[in-house]
């Protein structure tokens, strides 16, 4: 009988064990899960936080950069003394080509800013038929290259798309019922001017025309001009004119750094005759408009200087890798005014944004300090 109710006993024992060993297993596993909820929603609080500071940090510095091309549109203070060290007046304006900026209202160093002029773009609604072929044929190879009849194809193409009807201008043009039958398929623009640059890839043929061109960086919709300025071209709008070639362009680059282009005789020098010949009403040096781009984004970690273009292992390499930003596009008309915002990307893609892409020993040897 006493074998029997120890037997009963050990048993009792060994469940209440059993018992106390789950209720602790199963305890720990509430804890662990509750450890990692907390861990989780506290992880989640600190993104949140730092999300939010950055989002505040990236639109004062935005708000900044607005404030910037209102305070250029203000009249010079009667008492502001001219910098004497200078030896020929630089045109603040020009500074919106795309170089980091150091703005008036101080920016936080943990963001840059860069802002480009229209006027550096080519204007797609400043463009006749003549420029336009003169254009096309540069982007088929040159006009010795050209296929005539694909020029002509193009040019047509984009007639149809400008003009008021839906009639084919000639048989190698396109209109309604071609893009109608597209699928997904859709109408042409038939208006005289465009209302987006993406618009232009669109049009039958020039997507293949224009594959790998950034068209937001190399053309505008916004402003009247019809040359641009080549104080303030981006680099993806040089390559697009003819009679450019990567040498000039990087000249040009290098001249503006530390001068202003500002008269055609400069432009010769800077541009061979027969090269120039072929850029006849599609370049010039005084254009600015009140359209801008402006871009702001995070500094790249241990970016110091971006102004001078690293070269390694025999290539040239930008300092500031990065590629996309948040992007606006705005109208500024006035000190009195707020900008107009006309256009906003969180993932603009920036134009090249790299100095000259010359050894210090190639730069344009009549260029002050170089």
């Amino acid at each position: 009988m006493k074998e029997l109710n120890s037997i009963a006993t050990d048993r009792q024992r060994g469940a209440v064990i059993i018992i106390v060993l789950w209720t602790a297993v199963l305890l720990t596993v509430l804890v662990t899960a509750m450890a990692g909820k907390v861990r989780l929603s506290a992880t989640t609080v600190v993104h949140n936080y730092d999300a939010s500071a950055e989002w505040a940090g990236l639109m004062g510095t935005l708000s900044k950069a607005e404030a910037e091309l209102m305070l250029e549109l203000m009249p010079r203070p009667v008492t502001e003394e001219r910098d004497e060290e200078q030896d020929r007046y630089r045109e603040p304006r020009y500074r919106f080509n795309g170089q980091a900026l150091e703005l008036y209202y101080p920016q936080s160093q943990e963001y840059m800013v860069r802002i480009f002029d229209h006027g550096g773009k080519i204007n797609l609604n400043g463009i006749n038929r003549n420029i336009l072929q003169r254009y096309i044929e540069h982007w088929l190879g040159g006009p010795e290259e050209a296929d005539p009849d694909e020029v002509e194809e193009l040019v047509w193409t984009w007639v149809d798309w400008t003009d008021l009807n839906d009639q084919p201008a000639f048989a190698s043009g396109a209109e309604r019922e071609y893009y109608e039958s597209l699928d997904p398929g859709f109408v042409p623009r038939n208006y005289r001017e465009l209302d987006t640059v993406e618009e232009i890839l669109h049009i039958r043929g020039f997507a293949d025309l224009l594959d790998g061109v950034n068209v937001d960086a190399a053309f505008t919709v916004y402003g009247n001009h019809s040359a641009i300025n080549l104080n303030l071209a981006t680099r993806d709008a040089m390559q697009l004119i003819p009679g450019m070639s990567d040498a000039i362009i990087e000249d040009i680059i290098a001249y503006r750094e530390v001068e202003d282009i500002d008269s055609q005789l400069e432009i010769a020098e800077l541009i061979p005759f027969e090269n120039l010949q072929l850029m006849q009403q599609l370049v010039g040096y005084s254009t600015t408009t009140s359209y801008f781009s402006i871009f702001v984004y995070p500094r790249p970690e241990g970016l110091q200087d971006s102004s001078r273009i690293i070269f390694e292992d025999g290539e040239f390499i930008n300092p500031d890798p990065v590629r996309q930003a948040w992007q606006e596009i705005v109208e500024v008309t006035g000190f009195r005014n707020l900008p107009r915002v006309l256009k906003v990307d969180p993932y603009g893609r920036l134009p090249d944004t790299s100095p000259a892409r010359l050894l210090e020993q190639d730069r344009p040897i009549d260029v002050p300090g170089s």
